[in-house]
C-alpha cells in the first residue's frame, strides 16, 4: 500500500522524497516586472522547509501579453533568471523538487494590466480578445519552450505546462468556441495540437533529465471530459511527460458530464494504465486522511493548496499525526503572517470567502 511518505520516481529528472506537492497557487507577490520578490521567495521556501516533496511556483507567464494578474511571477525575460536561480537553489537545499509552472492567460489577461487587447485562439467580445494568427501560435509555442529553457538554466528541476482553468492552452481545448480553420482548431486533434507540440518542443530543447508535467481541467471551462480523457491517454502514451496534474476542485467528486454519470471523476483516469507517468490530483485535500484516501484511489501525488496556506509544514504535521487536519477557517492575519504570507497574498486571500478572519 502506498503511503504519503513513499518516494516518487519519474522517467525524467530526480525523484520526490514524498507524495506531497505544493499546488501552484496565485499569490500576487512578485514585482511589477515579474521579478521575484522577497515575499514570494519566503512564501515558497517555507513550504519546501515544511516538507513538501515538490514545491511548485505560482503560474509564471511566458509572454508579457499573457500576464493574468497583478504581481505575477515572470519567466519570459533574462531579467527573471537571477531571482529564479535564487529560488530554485534554495528550494532544492531543503530536498524538495523545484518546479515552475509556465502559463499564458490568453483572453483572461486583463487589458488594463497588459496595456492592450488580450489574445486568444478565437475572438471574444466579452474580454475584447482578438484571435491569434497561425504565426502567433507558433510564437506562443516558442515562448513556452524558451521559458522552459530559462527555467532549466536557473536550476529548476522541471516545468509544468498550465493547460487548465480556462487559460490560453485550455482555451484551445474549448470544443464549442475554438473553430479555427487552421491546424489549431476544429476537431479534438487540432484543438489539442498545441499541447502536444509544446511537449515535443520542451522535451527536445531541455533533454531527458528535465521533469515535464501538464496540468489539465477535466471539467468546466468549455472542455469535454471525454476529450481530456483522450488527451491524458495520448500524453501517457507519448513517453515524454512525467506527471499529469488534474485540477479537480474536489478529488472525490462525481463526474458532471452525463456521459459519465454516477462515476467518480478521478476513476476515469486512475483506470488508465500510465506506466512511468505519475498522476497528481488537486481538490479538497485538507487532512492526512484525505491524502491517504486519494493515494488509495490510485493517485500518485497529492496536490495540496489551502492546507499548505494555513500550515506551511503540512507534510511534517501529517508525519507526526497521520490524521492531522489543516487549521480551521477563518484564519487570523497574524497566523497567516507567521505562515509566511506577505501583505499582498493576505489581501488576495481576503477574496476567498471565509478564509481570512476580520
Amino acid at each position: 500500500m502506498t503511503t504519503p511518505f513513499d518516494a516518487v520516481s519519474f522517467a525524467h529528472g530526480p525523484a520526490m522524497a514524498n507524495r506531497f506537492m505544493l499546488a501552484p497557487l496565485t499569490n500576487q507577490q512578485s514585482h511589477a516586472d515579474g521579478t521575484l520578490s522577497d515575499d514570494e521567495f519566503t512564501w515558497l521556501v517555507m513550504r519546501a522547509e515544511g516538507g513538501f516533496g515538490l514545491t511548485m511556483t505560482c503560474a509564471a507567464h511566458v509572454q508579457e501579453i499573457g500576464q493574468g494578474f497583478a504581481g505575477q511571477l515572470g519567466c519570459f525575460s533574462e531579467r527573471h533568471v537571477e531571482g529564479l536561480s535564487r529560488l530554485a537553489r534554495t528550494i532544492k537545499q531543503h530536498h524538495s523538487l523545484a518546479i515552475i509552472q509556465l502559463h499564458h492567460a490568453g483572453m483572461r489577461s486583463p487589458a488594463e494590466l497588459i496595456g492592450h487587447s488580450p489574445v486568444a485562439p478565437f475572438a471574444d467580445h466579452e474580454t475584447g480578445a482578438r484571435a491569434l494568427s497561425t504565426a502567433e501560435v507558433t510564437d506562443v509555442i516558442d515562448a513556452f519552450a524558451g521559458a522552459a529553457e530559462r527555467a532549466q538554466r536557473a536550476g529548476f528541476d522541471g516545468v509544468e505546462l498550465h493547460g487548465a482553468h480556462g487559460y490560453l492552452l485550455c482555451q484551445f481545448l474549448d470544443y464549442e468556441r475554438n473553430q479555427r480553420d487552421d491546424q489549431y482548431g476544429g476537431d479534438r486533434d487540432n484543438r489539442s495540437r498545441i499541447i502536444f507540440e509544446l511537449v515535443d518542443e520542451v522535451r527536445a530543447r531541455c533533454g531527458e533529465s528535465f521533469h515535464l508535467g501538464v496540468r489539465l481541467s477535466p471539467e468546466r471551462f468549455g472542455v469535454r471530459t471525454s476529450d481530456i480523457v483522450e488527451i491524458y491517454t495520448r500524453l501517457v502514451a507519448s513517453g515524454k511527460v512525467d506527471m499529469i496534474d488534474l485540477s479537480l476542485w474536489d478529488t472525490f467528486k462525481e463526474a458532471v458530464d452525463p456521459e459519465f454519470e454516477g462515476r467518480a471523476l478521478l476513476s476515469l483516469f486512475t483506470g488508465i494504465e500510465r506506466g512511468d507517468v505519475r498522476l497528481a490530483a488537486a481538490g479538497r485535500l485538507h487532512s492526512g486522511g484525505d491524502v491517504r484516501r486519494a493515494l488509495d484511489l490510485g493517485v500518485d501525488i497529492a496536490v495540496v493548496g489551502r492546507a499548505a496556506i494555513t500550515n506551511h509544514d503540512f507534510p511534517e504535521r501529517v508525519r507526526a499525526d497521520p490524521d492531522f487536519e489543516m487549521r480551521t477557517l477563518p484564519v487570523s492575519v497574524d497566523v497567516l503572517r507567521s505562515e509566511g504570507l506577505g501583505e499582498s497574498l493576505i489581501s488576495y486571500m481576503r477574496g476567498w470567502k471565509g478564509f481570512v478572519a476580520d
